[in-house]
């Protein structure tokens, strides 16, 4: 059985840290670590990154018949006991440097963008639309990837085109937009909302695009209740914004715009944080997390 320490660590994210295992084949492990507003907090969630990877396997596998994806196995013998559970062995790609989100629903820094310009990242909505505003049709908003305490930049398609070039950026758009529609209507059955999501792609040695990172977990999408959904006001969550929420409220002594790093979580926040996680997990996928290696 492999260890951890055989690897090579190659790069480290916010939650994620990606190791070498050969030539064709890398090492995801998730952490559980949390981030809000551009900083990892000190606190961190117990089985988040069970959580994520449980998530994403799940979605992985429902997806597969819509774009090829980058996972190998979650329960490889070349995974360590160590991060078993919370690791997957990829494939390696060749990453685009682009965060491809999908919006069903107005919130956040879509929200922010519309009531400056009227539009999403170039993208024109109609008048009147306020917080949580289910969109017309769902709209693909793509960003920069941020180094770790910098903030993902929205930018429009055709700063995308001028990166990845206008087919491949056609084709990511396309792409985003099958994905998050069919996630969408499965989480509707679940009698869960997906109001947006991020997806990252890599290109294999063939030139496929292929779907990558995580997916469709609680830390790249918001997730809200159908039931009793309401457009003008904030919804509940079952994702981190419980997280980010407490750290803007006067209980937390936080100024998000000192630059300091955010205070430690209390110990309620914490579990309530994670009992949300584990929500997200059972209702989406119908399975108990107990059952998860």
């Amino acid at each position: 059985m492999s260890s951890l320490s055989d690897y090579q660590q190659v790069a480290a994210g916010k939650v994620r840290q990606l190791y070498a295992v050969d030539d064709q084949h890398l090492l995801l492990v998730a952490s559980d670590r949390i981030s809000a507003y551009d900083h990892v907090l000190d606190t961190e969630i117990p089985d988040k990154g069970r959580v994520l990877t449980a998530m994403s396997v799940f979605w992985f596998e429902l997806l597969a018949d819509l774009v090829p994806n980058h996972l190998v196995a979650h329960d490889d013998p070349r995974i360590p006991a160590e991060v078993r559970g919370r690791a997957l062995l990829v494939r390696r790609l060749d990453m685009l440097p682009v965060e491809c989100v999908a919006r069903g629903y107005l919130t956040g820094s879509g929200l922010a963008d519309y009531r400056r310009t009227g539009a999403v990242c170039g993208v024109e909505l109609p008048p009147g639309l306020t917080e949580a505003s289910e969109l017309d049709e769902p709209i693909f908003t793509p960003a920069t990837k941020a180094a770790i305490g910098e903030h993902d930049e929205n930018v429009t398609f055709a700063a995308v085109a001028a990166t990845v070039g206008q087919r491949r950026a056609e084709q990511l758009r396309d792409t985003t937009l099958t994905v998050y529609g069919r996630a969408r209507d499965y989480a509707r059955q679940r009698g869960v909302l997906l109001a947006d999501t991020k997806f990252e792609f890599g290109v294999d040695t063939s030139g496929e695009l292929v779907l990558a990172d995580e997916v469709l977990t609680p830390d790249s999408s918001r997730y809200w209740p159908a039931q009793g959904y309401q457009p003008g006001r904030v919804q509940p969550s079952f994702d981190k914004q419980y997280v980010r929420d407490w750290l803007t409220a006067p209980a937390s002594g936080w100024d998000r715009s000192s630059g300091e790093q955010p205070p430690a979580l209390p110990a309620d926040v914490v579990a309530a944080t994670r009992d949300r996680y584990v929500e997200a997990y059972e209702r989406i996928t119908g399975r108990s997390f107990a059952d998860w290696p």
